[in-house]
């Protein structure tokens, strides 16, 4: 089906076309006679503003070089991405050979309740109508940018070629026979399964310690290696304990659940009428081998005739949640693969026609590392919101500590994925813009974050003497500690707002910077796994692709590029989630032959951020010799402070995590100095340098305990 969209001519031309019309009729023999001797006629230029990031305007006919003309008439492949967020869903035409946007994105909110604390759900059926009204708006807009095309007397037609969706992960649905909802889901930020979660370690720990002879518990059970190298603990957003939870709590709807599911799985069931899984989502979220899970191919099981192929049987057994195999997707389908066309129902729906192919996405931070271009082995992006994701593409799918991952099989089925994250970032930004704007009450308007940006553009590296630890909602990766909290260390009373403000931004830099080198340790890792060698060599990333808020900030960009020591790069299009539906699409589609051909073909880089080698040598040092020593230092007092004031933990629960953050700890620290860091504040704002044995104090760092919640699941407004 061709959507053609033309603009109808005013009525005094109604008289003018037909005379027109009688004419041409009059010249049909002289125009045949011509035919043979005049040039091929040039398509119209049909100029439009397409909602592409910079609001340029731009010539539809370049966006597709291989547009088809016919009398006048442009006919453009185009095909749909639709992003499944927290709180909207949102829809967008793209040009199918460029991935350049066609018209205008558009989004509808749908309605997020919370009936205990800690609790969130929303109603699968808003979902799928969203999804509707979302993609009807999207291709009204096309309508729109149209307006020219009838007064120069052209058209343009769009040729609707596939739509990929990408949505929430871990949001969990249970449907009966008829595949109906049974309950609201369970939304990814739920966390009332945090006992479940720590049931399941807890059980691995026993079953593996009883074993005959005893195992360790990666012998055990190897599927946990994805958890921080199997020390645990799983995170209460999983699909596992959030399973666990409904059958534990909720008998009856657990005995009629027929289909256990996600999001994703859902619509597009109602797209298509196929229940099938997406090999992303079972590979990050779900404990289960990406790969292996592909070969479930039919009813049946797998090649073999295993039909739980690729599935932890031998945990869900030890927990007693055999049946939850029973009621997962039966069928698993790789991102870009076709999950099927549209019924006739969702066609009418969407407006669309019936048989349209729908391709199968998945979670959508890891659709968006699609967007964003980063698909080979040692690649990195970072991801910017409220929060910091980074994600790692590495050679094999082995762990290391402070790190979750590596999964096998994800994004793309030959890929494997490592990731970390930070929990306040954008948000600690935005929380400082707001105290330094605090106007006692009188409306007055906050302090933009170009003005911070200016100001604190004129003070220098390290801020003076001042230091941050960026950790206001506790620690993820690579030392995890829910615990943990920010501090200002150095203060002076010649500090000013501006210094506050640089130093939170460079925290987050250091904080990131830690990250990437926990990541990058992961590749090594698995170079030396798969290789046999010490890993070392090609496992460095120099390039990062950056997309989210902290984009808007130049000052904030270069801090990133000159703390971390590695380039830093922008694409045209920031947009990952939706671009990456594109790019499925387009693959599922036959416009592009491979994801790697769609990327090449749709990504566009636009600009890098060198770092600094004289600034970045600064902070080389402020980052070994300060940074990394002030978190091991106020750990202790982070941790008593949680008991005085009665933190959100039992005392059973912070007992376990203050185990766990002690355990196998190991110090990194250089020897150069100690004190917490403070000896070399002193000697980098020109205090004393002096430091005795007995200061030599070597506080341990927690070596990648595990994260409470999913690095990816926390960059969800990015």
């Amino acid at each position: 089906m061709k959507i053609r969209h033309s603009t109808s001519p005013p009525s005094w031309a109604s008289s003018l076309s037909l005379f027109l019309f009688g004419a041409l009729l009059l010249l049909l023999p002289l125009q045949s006679t011509l035919a043979h001797t005049s040039p091929q006629s040039t398509p119209i230029s049909h100029t439009t503003t397409h909602n592409n990031q910079q609001g340029t305007t731009t010539d539809i006919n370049k966006l597709d070089p291989t547009a088809k003309t016919n009398n006048n008439k442009s006919t453009i492949d185009i095909v749909i991405g639709i992003d499944g967020g927290t709180e909207s869903i949102r829809a967008c035409c793209f040009d199918a050979h460029t991935g350049k946007i066609i018209g205008k994105s558009h989004a509808v909110p749908y309605e997020t309740t919370h009936p205990q604390a800690g609790w969130a759900e929303q109603h699968p059926e808003d979902w799928y109508d969203n999804l509707c009204a979302a993609v009807r708006g999207a291709l009204s807009t096309l309508n729109n940018d149209d307006d020219d095309a009838g007064s120069s007397g052209g058209s343009l037609e769009y040729d609707v070629k596939a739509l990929c969706c990408d949505t929430t992960c871990c949001s969990v649905v249970a449907l009966s026979s008829t595949y109906t909802p049974l309950r609201p889901c369970l939304l990814w930020m739920d966390a009332r399964s945090a006992s479940q979660a720590a049931k399941i370690m807890t059980i691995a720990h026993s079953h593996a310690e009883k074993s005959s002879p005893q195992q360790s518990i990666l012998e055990a059970f190897p599927e946990l290696r994805v958890n921080s190298a199997g020390e645990g603990p799983i995170s209460a957003e999983w699909l596992l304990p959030k399973a666990m939870w409904i059958k534990e709590h909720e008998p009856n709807v657990w005995e009629d659940a027929h289909i256990i599911c996600e999001y994703q799985d859902y619509v597009n069931y109602k797209l298509t009428g196929k229940m099938v899984a997406s090999s992303c989502n079972a590979a990050v979220r779900w404990h289960h081998d990406g790969w292996e899970v592909l070969q479930n191919n039919n009813e049946d099981g797998g090649d073999d005739g295993d039909e739980h192929r690729g599935r932890p049987m031998k945990l869900y057994k030890a927990l007693g949640m055999e049946d939850l195999a029973e009621k997962l997707p039966r069928r698993t389908l790789a991102m870009g693969d076709v999950v099927g066309g549209l019924t006739e129902e969702a066609a009418c729906d969407l407006g669309l026609p019936v048989g349209t192919k729908v391709v199968q996405g998945g979670p959508d931070a890891f659709v968006g590392m699609i967007g964003l271009g980063t698909i080979h082995p040692h690649q990195i992006c970072l991801i910017t919101g409220s929060s910091h994701l980074h994600c790692l593409i590495t050679p094999s799918a082995t762990s290391a500590p402070g790190t979750w991952g590596a999964y096998r099989g994800a994004p793309l089925p030959h890929l494997n994925l490592a990731e970390g994250g930070q929990s306040s970032t954008g948000s600690l930004v935005r929380w400082v813009r707001d105290l330094v704007s605090k106007d006692g009450g009188d409306g007055g308007e906050k302090v933009s974050y170009g003005v911070l940006d200016e100001e604190a553009s004129g003070v220098a590296p390290g801020c003076d003497g001042l230091v941050a630890l960026e950790t206001w909602q506790g620690s993820r990766t690579p030392h995890t500690d829910p615990l943990a909290r920010g501090a200002l260390v150095g203060l002076t009373l010649s500090h000013t707002r501006a210094h506050i403000f640089r130093a939170i931004l460079e925290s987050v830099c250091y904080g990131t910077r830690s990250c990437l080198d926990a990541l990058e340790a992961a590749a090594a890792a698995a170079a030396a796994e798969q290789h046999g060698t010490d890993g070392g060599a090609g496992s460095k990333s120099n390039e990062v692709v950056i997309a989210g808020g902290a984009t808007r900030s130049d000052l904030w960009l270069q801090l990133h590029a000159d703390i971390t020591g590695r380039t830093f790069l922008l694409n045209e299009n920031t947009d990952g989630p939706l671009l990456g539906c594109a790019i499925l699409a387009s693959v599922g589609a036959g416009i592009h032959d491979s994801v790697d051909d769609a990327v090449e073909n749709m990504v566009r880089r636009e600009r890098r951020i060198e770092p600094r080698a004289d600034v970045t040598k600064v902070y080389d040092r402020l980052y070994e010799e300060v940074y990394l020593k002030v978190r091991p230092g106020v750990k202790g007092v982070f941790h008593a402070l949680a008991e005085v004031r009665g933190g959100a933990l039992s005392g059973g629960e912070e007992r376990e995590v203050k185990e766990s953050c002690s355990k196998q700890e190991k110090s990194r620290l250089p020897k150069r100095c100690g004190k917490w860091g403070m000896t070399c504040l002193g000697s980098l704002r020109g205090g004393s340098t002096e430091v005795d044995d007995s200061q030599q104090q070597q506080p341990n760092v927690a070596s990648s305990a595990p994260i409470i919640i999913s690095p990816s699941l926390l960059a969800s407004d990015w």
